[in-house]
């Protein structure tokens, strides 16, 4: 049965979010729900609907090694 996207508040966030827990599912994740003879799509979507599944903010971005530091001198009035 597909899901109906359009009662979900983000359905581009759902649509990430699962393609990301399929592709974890293919590389031999075990499933958080009962897999039964479903598909990995169709695992990830059950699993992001039940909430066991989400998106996660990524880190800030650490500095650049090779940049060079912040010279204060270098700001103008």
């Amino acid at each position: 049965m597909p899901v109906d996207r359009s009662k979900l508040p983000n359905a581009f966030e759902f649509v990430s979010v699962a393609g990301a827990r399929a592709r974890q599912l293919l590389d031999g994740c075990t499933p958080r729900v009962e897999a039964g003879t479903d598909k990995a799509a169709r695992i990830a979507e059950r699993e992001v609907l039940a909430g066991t599944v989400s998106a996660v903010a990524p880190a800030a971005a650490p500095p650049a090694a090779d940049a060079p530091p912040a010279d204060p001198g270098d700001e103008q009035a």
